[in-house]
């Protein structure tokens, strides 16, 4: 549940925030520099109800940031990080972050470094993404050297690149953009490259 200044919040202040925040996200991803009373006239509020949750814009920002990063902690523990055979829970998680970087992509961006509680959700969503790694690598599906960080902002990139990549000029077409179609292509690419499948033997 959200809160402000610490407080839980009642259940129609509750859904007041909820839609302040979705129309921030809808108006900052169109325009960063959008003023709270562009977002109170999107959310269908007064800007004194939008002032009367976040004493300030930063704070609205921080607030956004902040719930972003716990629907993507949700959406990964969705994906059951620890107990799921870990192929399938690197699938589903992976899946289910697409859904969730695809509709806050404003939040998820620039805004989540400037929320120290959205800051600190992702580190904790770092540390489950190398214990899964961990468990791939246990299975023989990862190198047993690789480096496990390293492994984690290589599989970062390929989501960003999957969602922001300009693939609309490049030669090759776009791919599927279902999530998990395109969570196989990701998952694929990470733990097999794009080399060959068969070993490549010396010339003779």
């Amino acid at each position: 549940m959200s809160k402000t200044a610490g407080r839980p919040l009642r259940a129609d202040a509750e859904r007041s925030v909820r839609a302040i925040l979705a129309a921030a996200e809808r108006v900052l991803a169109v325009n960063p520099g959008a003023s709270m009373e562009q977002i109170a006239e999107a959310a269908g509020v007064t800007r004194t109800t939008v002032h009367r949750r976040f004493a300030n814009r930063q704070a609205l920002v921080d607030a956004l940031a902040a719930e972003a990063a716990a629907k993507l902690a949700e959406a990964i523990e969705d994906g059951h990080p620890e107990t799921a055979p870990p192929l399938v829970a690197l699938h589903r998680a992976t899946a289910n972050v697409l859904r969730v970087k695809g509709a806050w992509g404003f939040a998820l961006g620039t805004a989540a470094t400037e929320s120290d509680r959205a800051l600190r959700t992702h580190d904790e969503i770092a540390r489950r993404c190398v214990e899964l790694l961990g468990r791939l690598r246990a299975q023989g599906l990862i190198a047993p050297d690789a480096d496990l960080e390293w492994v984690r902002r290589v599989f970062y990139a390929l989501i960003g690149e999957a969602l922001h990549g300009e693939h609309a000029t490049g030669p090759d077409p776009a791919p599927d953009p279902d999530p998990d179609a395109l969570a196989a292509r990701i998952v694929d690419t990470l733990l097999h490259g794009v080399g060959p499948r068969t070993a490549l033997r010396p010339a003779p």
